[in-house]
């Protein structure tokens, strides 16, 4: 197999770029389309590091576009169905963006993240051991790290700016930004997704310990998926023959880069340390482990 290519950051000449996230370059269109191109680029404590993953834009838009397609049932999608050629041009433009860039619906976003979580980890883990709760919502007492929860819970999140962190918040809160009916269909659409998801990924050695969901609004009210979904990076994924209730599994994403970072005297401010060769290899190699599990047939 070969190596894989790697893009860090892309200045197409044949469309106008409308915004660059941390791993996303976005550009327009038309009035109703827009390109989302994923880069190779990681963000490890909100920082944008110098060194781009080899193939990981690759592998997170098979990843998400698999999940699109399998989650159609439960609520649309903002994929338009025309292909990069329709939108790109220039043929070696083309080339630099294949498999990593599709071509999507331009939707109104909402303001809030969906966050649903299976297990207890991450900051929820915190939460519960300071108040008994995850974001508001009571729990068993006696629940240790890492453990399944009696039933998946929505814990929905603001949407940060680049650099900041998300904000935790409840449904209540949810309800007062979105509306009673639409927080309801972001929830529910949100928990069933997770509950397919989870149930196929297990199948697959795979437990999807949380994941975070972006919808977004057309002209008519309409909802729909966004964004990413259920990869690598929007995802916690645990190997199933690694789990142990009470610690903290290994993870399929950048964890080996965290791990390393955490060996460093820096203080988690731009701009990020660069990363060995050995600590890029083995990242990409996980997040393709990841993508072959879940994709292939």
């Amino acid at each position: 197999m070969n190596a894989p290519t790697t893009l860090y950051e892309t200045a197409l000449t044949s469309l106008t770029l409308k915004a660059r996230g941390k791993v996303r370059d976005i550009y327009d269109i038309d009035d109703t389309h827009m390109l989302i191109v994923t880069t190779d680029r990681l963000s490890a404590f909100d920082v944008i590091l110098p060194d781009p993953i080899p193939g990981k834009g690759i592998v997170l838009t098979s990843v998400s576009n698999f999940w699109f397609h399998h989650m159609q049932h439960i609520i649309p999608n903002h994929l338009s169905g025309l292909k990069l050629e329709d939108a790109v041009k220039n043929p070696e433009e083309c080339a630099l963006l294949q498999d990593r860039a599709i071509v999507v619906r331009k939707l109104h976003p909402l303001p809030v993240e969906a966050v649903v979580r299976g297990y207890l980890t991450g900051s929820g883990w915190k939460d519960y051991q300071k108040h008994g709760a995850v974001c508001g919502i009571p729990l068993p007492q006696g629940l240790q790290m890492a453990q399944q929860l009696p039933q998946p819970v929505f814990t929905p999140s603001t949407k940060a700016q680049l650099g900041a962190h998300d904000e935790n918040i409840d449904f209540a809160k949810a309800v007062e930004l979105l509306g009673q009916s639409l927080a309801e269909q972001v929830r529910d659409a949100s928990l069933q997704i997770y509950r397919e998801a989870a149930a196929y990924a297990l199948q697959r050695g795979i437990i999807i310990a949380d994941t975070k969901f972006e919808f977004g609004l057309d002209e008519s009210g309409k909802l729909y998926l966004i964004d990413e979904v259920l990869t690598p990076d929007s995802s916690r994924f645990w190997p199933v023959d690694e789990y142990r209730v009470g610690i903290s599994p290994p993870s399929f994403d950048k964890q080996i880069v965290r791990d390393y970072l955490e060996t460093l005297d820096w203080d988690k401010t731009p701009p990020g340390p660069k990363l060995p060769a050995e600590v890029l290899a083995k990242t990409s190699a996980k997040y393709r482990e990841a993508e072959i599990r879940l994709t292939s047939a």
